[in-house]
């Protein structure tokens, strides 16, 4: 059956998919896992996972409101989510948390009789600051002496990532955007470190399950799948959690993570521009914003105390981590950091390039700030000010951009060890570039430095 209106990333499963209907993201569950969702809402599974804030809670819906579902055993509208996010747009604690997640998940499902039949980590979002399992139809009735059949995902999507993130290198989280069907292990067993042998779980669970896989795939040898006791599962469950949970990356003083402890900014004039930006903020109003270059979240902060949800972007990981461990101690609900590349965002991606979007097209918001990002843009890799402005006017209505021109230390370290050849880099030429897609609402100069704010709404016809 062919459903247009489809979530593009759901046609996989024969259970059911998501479809969007009048704004509205919606989940069908076909007749094929109608004993399944039964045992999952009767058992209360559902309603313990819900409780614990692990599983979206979803209301049924009456299959009269929707047409041309002749599949359909029911239709369920789960809570919405304020944006969809991939994991190689998480940092380490992210991907580590949504890990723990997924497999408190699947403790608790054994429990109530039940067990993940995947886990990927793209059935984890970040909701209201806190990653939730999102796939209503991951669950099936647990068999006795059969092994967890999801087993290999995840040590593919979350155990290899974090475990190369740790002993490697922390930017190897972006093979996730290579291997959307999670990192191969043999692969990650390579890139290793040679002392990574000596850990069991990674030993274990990577290593020799990397061996075993390349022996049965290759046909070398015959392999008769081994009945695991449920004790069993929950047993391998609590070594990967164990492991995981013990795992930390201290982010470093890399160049842009303490940023705001090496800037030229006086203590006046960083409270000016505080002020100045909940000003324009107050004026445009938002209710999604998208902060680029958001380091580690300073600016979001104040974004988030007038907006319902705020995206805080940044390239760098510690500066992300950073971002991310403030949410999580502060309890923060309508902000989230990710780490994006904005010279090189996440692209659309998978079958077709429909199933995972793109970045700049998830993230169409109200209003998009730009804050002492336009000099890393321009100079560091020689952007005009025409591609900078042409790429924001696609994102949001209104623009917030801060000015730096080339007298500041900042745009003076970027130009230390190579040649001056931004020549049309200045005030001027920039208000030029904009003005072919914004009108200028608010203009103010940075007390104490010669940085520049503005508040930009974008014409009605852009380029007119």
């Amino acid at each position: 059956m062919q459903n247009k209106g489809n979530n593009s990333a759901s046609f996989r499963d024969p259970d059911g998919f998501v479809f969007k209907q009048n704004g509205v993201n919606y989940r069908q569950v076909n007749a094929s896992y109608a004993a399944d969702y039964q045992l999952l809402m009767a058992s209360g599974l559902y309603a313990e996972l819900v409780k614990k804030h692990l599983l979206i809670p979803h209301k049924e819906c009456d299959l009269k409101s929707f047409a041309e579902h002749p599949d359909a055993y029911l239709i369920v509208e789960p809570e919405q989510l304020s944006f969809v996010s991939y994991p190689y747009e998480w940092s380490f604690s992210q991907l580590k948390d949504a890990a723990l997640v997924t497999l408190e998940v699947q403790a608790l499902a054994l429990s109530f009789g039940m067990c993940l039949k995947d886990a990927s980590a793209y059935n984890i979002q970040f909701h209201k600051g806190k990653p939730v399992f999102i796939d209503t139809l991951s669950f099936t009735t647990y068999k006795e002496g059969e092994p967890w059949q999801a087993f290999r995902q995840f040590c593919q999507h979350f155990l290899a990532p974090l475990a190369l993130m740790k002993n490697t290198d922390i930017q190897l989280s972006q093979l996730l955007r290579i291997h959307i069907d999670g990192i191969p292990l043999d692969l990650a067993s390579r890139l290793l470190p040679f002392k990574t042998r000596f850990n069991l779980t990674l030993a274990t669970n990577i290593h020799l399950h990397a061996r075993f896989q390349s022996n049965y795939g290759s046909g070398k040898e015959e392999v008769k799948q081994r009945k695991v006791s449920k004790n069993g599962i929950l047993g391998l469950v609590s070594l990967l959690r164990g492991y995981i949970k013990g795992l930390d990356w201290k982010p470093k003083g890399t160049e842009w993570a303490a940023y705001y402890t090496d800037t030229n900014y006086t203590a006046a004039g960083l409270a000016h521009k505080k002020e100045t930006l909940r000003s324009m903020l107050d004026k445009a109003a938002p209710k999604r914003v998208l902060d680029l270059g958001a380091n580690n979240g300073v600016f979001s902060r104040i974004a988030a105390e007038k907006a319902e949800h705020v995206i805080s972007s940044d390239i760098d990981p510690s500066a992300v981590e950073q971002n991310y461990m403030q949410v999580c101690k502060a309890n923060e609900t309508n902000l989230l950091p990710l780490l994006v590349d904005l010279t090189n965002p996440p692209g659309a991606s998978g079958w077709a390039n429909v199933e995972r979007g793109s970045f700049l097209d998830r993230a169409k918001v109200d209003l998009t700030m730009m804050l002492a990002l336009i000099h890393h843009l321009c100079i560091s890799n020689n952007l005009p000010f025409e591609e900078v402005a042409a790429m924001a006017a696609k994102q949001s209505n209104w623009l917030i951009i801060e000015f730096v021109p080339k007298q500041d230390s900042q745009v003076q370290r970027l130009l230390l060890n190579r040649k001056d050849i931004f020549l049309s880099y200045d005030q001027s030429n920039f208000e030029l570039a904009f003005a072919k897609h914004y009108k200028v609402v608010q203009k103010e100069k940075v007390m104490d430095s010669d940085r520049v704010l503005y508040l930009m709404e974008r014409y009605a016809e852009p380029g007119r």
